[in-house]
């Protein structure tokens, strides 16, 4: 199967500022992008999307007439188009309208001004959610991995899905909470555990204590998935949970192969 490259990418950049989509442009072709349309608002962006040409969406947050979050949601409300990575690239520093983004399946989150390093690693996510790469284990099929995804985002369940997908796990089970996990825990058995962090009825905390301390499943490993700092004191407190592994939202390809790597062939 042939891996698509930055070179073959084909981005759809929204960016209602003249001056910063020369900008972003100059630097997308910097980073060996070899074709990029300029779009200033959602209106023209869904026009461009239903022609199905774009690779990868990159878009401001503020547009004259809507947002970036709902060309990401309208993004991942059709089949067709579902798959279409999409990269933010903002300057907004609040935690709350970033975290709709996060919740919702962004690829990356860029911010503005960015700089190459920021870019390069948006469109390396950007890559890895549209090229498939088995992950090859020494003590499990990957195929056979039995995975509870728990996560109260049903799009934050699609994107998580799909990266896990995309390394060859198939046998994916979902819960909307950890009250929702706890009846599968109790009548099937696991290999692994992802599950997000912040959710209503039972949380990630409280479903990892759960899991860790329970005898009959205490020995599955649990990936805690979060759009909180992973290096605060906070979340230190939770990883002495039983949590195996923090990871950030979004769920990037390469850190999440490593951590299966180390969870499950050892």
């Amino acid at each position: 199967m042939h891996r698509l490259a930055i070179t073959d990418l084909h981005i759809l950049l929204v960016e209602p500022s003249d001056t910063q989509a020369k900008i972003i442009s100059k630097l997308l072709r910097s980073a060996d992008v070899n074709s990029v349309d300029i779009v200033k608002n959602v209106t023209q962006a869904k026009h461009e999307i239903a022609k199905h040409s774009a690779d990868v969406v990159v878009s401001a947050m503020y547009l004259s007439d809507g947002t970036g979050l709902d060309i990401l949601k309208h993004l991942k409300a059709d089949e067709v188009s579902n798959t279409i990575p999409f990269m933010l690239v903002s300057s907004e520093g609040s935690i709350s309208k970033l975290e709709q983004f996060k919740q919702s399946g962004v690829a990356a989150i860029l911010p503005k001004p960015f700089e190459p390093i920021h870019l390069e690693r948006g469109l390396n996510a950007s890559l890895q959610l549209m090229n498939t790469e088995e992950l090859d284990l020494d003590t499990f099929d990957i195929a056979e991995v039995r995975v509870l995804l728990v996560d109260d985002s049903r799009l934050a369940r699609n994107h998580i899905k799909r990266v896990l997908q995309n390394m060859g796990i198939q046998r994916i089970t979902e819960a909307e909470n950890g009250a929702h996990a706890l009846t599968f825990l109790k009548d099937q058995e696991f290999d692994l555990v992802v599950t997000d962090y912040n959710m209503p009825e039972m949380d990630g905390r409280e479903l990892s204590e759960f899991v860790r301390f329970n005898p009959a499943t205490t020995h599955i490993p649990i990936i805690m998935v979060t759009s909180e700092n992973t290096e605060s004191a906070h979340m230190s407190n939770i990883q002495q949970t039983g949590v195996n592994a923090l990871c950030d939202k979004p769920f990037e390809s390469d850190e999440v192969r490593a951590i299966l790597s180390r969870l499950l062939d050892h």
